[in-house]
């Protein structure tokens, strides 16, 4: 019933008094570590061992076999020593009632006896995933972004190359030029090579060469002396100057005209430099990192940038893929920033519904990580259920994209309909069928046939 492993352990713990359905349900759910109980306190005791993720609770549990009285504490005491639990209850025929006041005491979903395997299957699984999402969710919050090199999010075999290869050139004190498309992250991956270097306790000083004005840039790297132009008032050091002893990051070094690149270029081969109107040689120790979204070179080729400078400045190169090139950083990315833009612009916010992961892992992303960043903050403030959707993130699908073949369009609009009620139910069920107008076995059989149980 259940499917297969991701690695982790997944406990279903079956509270149920009847020994004959007890085997019915463990045979079924093989698939799963499973764990049985028969009474309330038993199953206190199978939660504080075995700590399941996912609990399918008889309410007509004994001492009141008929009732929902045991059940439902039982229910409010499961969720009170694990919050996170997803409780499925059970109710008889004529039981509905109980079963209401059971999801309102915080129950995930229920079922009806007399039992159907595969309609509660579909339920455990859809649990066992959400619960997944949750918890991973609640993992990247508590570390408040800081997962690798320099609070990199990241778990793209792409990007961990790019990762450990500046981890390795890091003690080395060599200058490292960063390739990559802007919004691929190269100033942090700048700031996360000198925090794993010998000059992690210096300064980390970075400048945007494209931000500055041909004119200001000399004087904004090198200094200036006071009077060496109208307007300089004081003495002013620059920002190789304010690096000395840590890092210089060099960001867009293919925008710096070419009478810069020389002086740039007798710093490097020297180091020493001389502030605008002076002429007092100031020796600086630093290192260089820079970073261009631009095609160095076929710049050297076309003399727009020096290649001695090229060759001093790109001991180490290193190659930033795109987002879409990093397989599934793009949803990994996205729920981080849900969950750290949530607490300020809209706290309602849980995470992402399926059909915004979906048309997340879809999207080209052309402005990387920050037009991702953009998208998703825009969507918490726009969202206006518990989960951010594709519509939030304006990457629904359009009408016209929609396929011409009746039978394949009817199902895009299913899978759509159905993505989305499942998200503003929180998956729950019995909500989504309601939300969509359907009998809760039409919504199972729908489930089964788009493969949308999770």
């Amino acid at each position: 019933m259940s499917d297969a492993s991701d690695g982790a352990k997944r406990t279903l713990l079956i509270v149920e008094d009847d020994a004959g359905l007890q085997r019915q349900l463990r045979w079924a759910y093989e698939g799963y570590e499973v764990v049985v109980a028969g009474d309330r306190a038993s199953a206190l005791d199978a939660v504080r061992a075995s700590e399941p993720q996912v609990v399918t609770l008889d309410l007509g549990l004994p001492p009141d076999p008929d009732g929902a009285s045991e059940g439902l504490r039982a229910l409010s005491e499961i969720l009170a020593l694990k919050p996170d639990t997803k409780v499925i209850v059970a109710s008889g025929n004529g039981a509905r009632e109980a079963a209401l006041t059971a999801i309102a005491g915080g129950a995930w979903d229920f079922y009806s006896k007399p039992i159907d395997i595969d309609a509660l299957g579909l339920i455990v699984s859809r649990a066992f995933h959400v619960h997944a999402l949750e918890a991973e969710n609640r993992r990247l919050a508590a570390r408040g972004g800081a997962a690798g090199l320099g609070g990199l999010i990241t778990a793209a075999p792409e990007m961990l190359r790019v990762t450990r290869t500046i981890e390795r050139v890091a003690p080395a004190d060599v200058s490292v030029m960063l390739l990559g498309a802007s919004g691929t992250g190269k100033e942090l991956l700048a700031r996360g090579l000198h925090d794993a270097s010998p000059r992690r306790d210096q300064p980390f000083v970075a400048i945007n060469c494209a931000a500055i004005p041909e004119t200001l840039l000399e004087s904004e790297l090198f200094g200036h002396e006071k009077g060496a132009f109208t307007g300089a008032i004081k003495t002013t050091a620059g920002k190789i100057e304010s690096a000395g002893g840590g890092t210089l990051f060099l960001d867009e070094i293919g925008d710096v005209p070419l009478a810069l690149q020389v002086k740039l270029l007798r710093f490097l081969q020297e180091r020493v430099i001389e502030r605008l109107g002076g002429r007092r040689a100031i020796p600086v120790d630093v290192r260089i990192v820079c970073a261009t979204h631009q095609d160095v070179d076929a710049m050297v080729a076309d003399g727009r940038f020096r290649e001695d400078l090229y060759y001093r400045l790109a001991e180490i190169v290193v190659r930033i893929p795109a987002l879409a090139e990093r397989s599934g950083d793009a949803a990994l990315l996205a729920r981080h920033f849900v969950q750290q833009h949530k607490k300020m612009l809209n706290p309602a916010v849980h995470g992402l519904s399926p059909d915004a992961t979906a048309a997340i892992d879809a999207w080209s992303w052309p402005g990387n990580v920050r037009e991702l960043e953009n998208r998703v903050k825009r969507a918490v403030i726009m969202a206006e259920g518990k989960y951010v959707t594709a519509a939030d993130l304006d990457l629904a699908t359009s009408d016209d994209a929609l396929p011409i073949n009746l039978r394949a369009a009817r199902e895009r609009a299913d899978r759509r309909a159905i993505t989305r009620a499942l998200a503003q139910a929180d998956g729950n069920i019995s909500g989504t069928a309601r939300l969509l107008g359907i009998s809760r076995p039409t919504l199972y059989d729908l489930l089964k046939s788009y493969d949308l149980h999770g």
